[in-house]
């Protein structure tokens, strides 16, 4: 009987926190990731969160596991990658409701006037007006083809099919969309200069050499800087080149990590304490750099909430969509159980 009252009170009465993922506050045309919120959405969440009071700095909610006293459903806010609507909408609506966020940044991209790359490959793929009918790449050694046939020129059903497509949950519905994600998934594990290279070729074959577009840039310098000014905000370490961590060699980590770390401290005059890994991916090597490095925590995408006993460099986090607020709430209902 007592180690049946044991059991219920370990899964039922320990305290639990919840972190939040959020990476874009933008409405954009096309989210497959599904990884953007909607300006209007985020600030529901926020009138949300600012009732509950239980938002609290991811720093304080690392440091409560770190001493066991960690604050029963308490909150903490984070985005990833460091995208420039983070400081455009978000820093403002965020300072309105007085709620404090870590904002994850990979600093390759920061103050140049380029998209990551897994944006440039969806706006090319899923949306180029031509494409051609025949398409083959050789990526890292696996041969890439496709028949694209009647989707060579751009429908608009199709381009609906895309915009209603989310590749987190669904099959791809189109042959683009199927092309898209084998050339993600076989991109996503390469260094940043073979990404490159590779998407120098796909523009070239789809004769696509348009600029960038600047909603999809990352913080200028002069905004991290004034970004991290403010005490609510803290800046978390993302790596250099958004690099999938566990699919290199530990040197590679380190260097990835490492001068994301010189790089943020240059820019914000600041310690970098926390660390969040790219796509969620890590191994064991990962994790030993994180504590070798001092990081007080690192931060998965594994939607689990954190309790006492949370490996300090295997903390969950949960995704949030474009959820209305009726929506957001009862996750959070669910996620806190």
């Amino acid at each position: 009987m007592k180690a049946q009252l044991h059991y219920l009170y370990k899964k039922y009465f320990q305290a639990k926190a919840l972190v939040l993922m959020y990476h874009r506050i933008a409405e954009p045309k096309s989210d497959v990731w599904d990884i953007a919120v909607s300006p209007t959405h985020f600030e529901a969440h926020l009138q949300v969160l600012s009732r509950l009071g239980n938002v609290v700095p991811l720093q304080a909610l690392a440091e409560g596991v770190k001493n066991r006293k960690l604050k029963r459903n308490s909150i903490a806010i984070t985005f990833d990658d460091g995208y420039q609507d983070n400081y455009l909408v978000a820093k403002p609506l965020l300072e309105k409701y007085g709620l404090p966020a870590t904002f994850f940044v990979s600093t390759g991209n920061i103050g140049e006037t380029k998209e990551f790359w897994w944006d440039e490959l969806e706006e090319i793929i899923l949306y180029a007006p031509l494409l051609p009918a025949r398409v083959e790449i050789n990526i890292n050694g696996q041969l890439i083809s496709s028949c694209l046939s009647d989707e060579a020129i751009l429908e608009h059903e199709v381009a609906i099919k895309h915009q209603n497509w989310n590749a987190c949950q669904d099959t791809p519905p189109t042959k683009r969309s199927l092309l898209f994600y084998e050339l993600w998934k076989n991109l996503r594990p390469l260094p940043v200069q073979e990404q490159q290279q590779c998407l120098d070729e796909i523009r070239k074959w789809t004769d696509n050499l348009g600029g960038a577009r600047s909603d999809y840039f990352s913080m200028t310098t002069a905004q991290l800087k004034e970004l991290s000014g403010n005490s609510l905000f803290t800046i978390g370490a993302h790596t250099v080149t958004h690099v999938a961590l566990a699919h290199h060699t530990k040197e590679i980590q380190q260097l990835e990590i490492q001068n994301n770390i010189k790089s943020l401290q240059q820019i914000i005059g600041k310690s970098i304490e926390l660390l969040a890994y790219p796509y969620g991916n890590y191994n064991e090597e990962t994790v030993e750099i994180a504590e070798n490095l001092n990081f007080n925590a690192a931060f998965t995408t594994e939607e689990q909430a954190i309790i006492t006993k949370t490996p300090a460099y295997q903390m969950g986090r949960f995704q949030v969509a474009n959820w209305d607020r009726e929506v957001f709430s009862n996750k959070l209902r669910q996620w806190i159980q």
